[in-house]
């Protein structure tokens, strides 16, 4: 795998918001649902994702700058540089004693004074036959981004997983930015047969201008006519899976808010929260004389 730091296109120095701002801007640029006739597209995506697992981790970051893992996130074997028959140079990694006998095995006399240099290089993995001892595979993180609307109808949203792997996941409800659910058995492999790890997929809702979101509920301000908050009427409201009529009461003042139930995101349970709408009156762009003389006789009523 490549430098981590030349996928995201940053410096090693490069601060956490630096680091960021680069992942978000290819994650949105490869993004496979963006690039849905350019194949290699989605091994862009993955690649960019593996390389923030790493910078995105002040901890893996800190290893990998050291070169105790490498852009995959794997450990890199150390120790076998400076391996000789020295006399405790500073190249010399391991002093294993031999004595007189076998290297690989106990002293030729019998005795016990030579000991298994792969139990010193590879710890009980090489006992037994060279039977590596099981070990459950790590956990990756991921991210997701979600839109109000997606979350609104459930859908399912099909992901392409650091390790390039397509899945489809079916959101939780509710549903909070920020959140991180686990994938089991979609992490790194296990080792002598274990289990494989987790994702655990951090759950991000997309920047959006129409909606303030309050747990499962929202808000949004909608402009209605100035004839319409006089006399009444229907008007016309925004919800993340499609637009309603809602029904305002003849003098209507700007600022008043309405409460459609159900409306909202689904909440635990198979629920759903409201949407609080906000009247915002609007006034004609190009003027109106009568309205401009009743106006008038107003404010005069109202000063005398």
């Amino acid at each position: 795998m490549r430098n981590p730091y030349d996928i995201l296109g940053v410096p090693k120095n490069a601060g956490e918001a630096e680091v960021k701002k680069a992942f978000r801007k290819l994650a949105k640029q490869y993004h496979p649902d963006r690039n849905a006739d350019d194949p290699k597209a989605k091994d862009k995506f993955a690649e960019v994702n593996s390389a923030y697992e790493i910078l995105g981790d002040a901890d893996k970051r800190a290893r990998f700058d050291r070169g105790e893992i490498d852009g995959d996130g794997k450990p890199r074997f150390q120790g076998f540089e400076g391996f000789g028959a020295g006399g405790g140079g500073p190249g010399e990694a391991f002093s294993f004693g031999f004595g007189g006998g076998s290297p690989f095995g106990r002293a030729a006399d019998g005795g016990g004074g030579g000991e298994d240099i792969f139990s010193h290089l590879f710890g009980d993995a090489m006992r037994g036959g060279g039977r590596a001892r099981a070990a459950r595979g790590g956990d990756v993180e991921a991210t997701l981004t979600v839109d109000i609307e997606d979350i609104a109808r459930e859908t399912k949203q099909r992901i392409t997983l650091p390790s390039g792997r397509e899945v489809e996941v079916t959101l939780p409800s509710p549903v909070s930015d920020g959140q991180t659910i686990r994938l089991r058995g979609l992490g790194r492999p296990g080792a002598g047969g274990a289990e494989s790890g987790d994702v655990l997929l951090t759950i991000r809702i997309a920047p959006q201008e129409r909606y303030v979101v309050e747990g499962s509920d929202l808000k949004v301000r909608a402009p209605v006519e100035l004839e319409d908050a006089v006399l009444g009427g229907k008007v016309r409201v925004p919800t993340p899976t499609g637009a309603v009529e809602m029904n305002i009461p003849p003098m209507t003042s700007s600022g008043r808010t309405f409460r459609l139930r159900g409306k909202g995101l689904p909440t635990k349970g198979g629920g759903r929260g409201d949407l609080f709408v906000t009247i915002d009156i609007t006034l004609p762009d190009d003027g109106d004389d009568e309205l401009a003389t009743y106006a008038r006789k107003r404010r005069a009523a109202r000063v005398s």
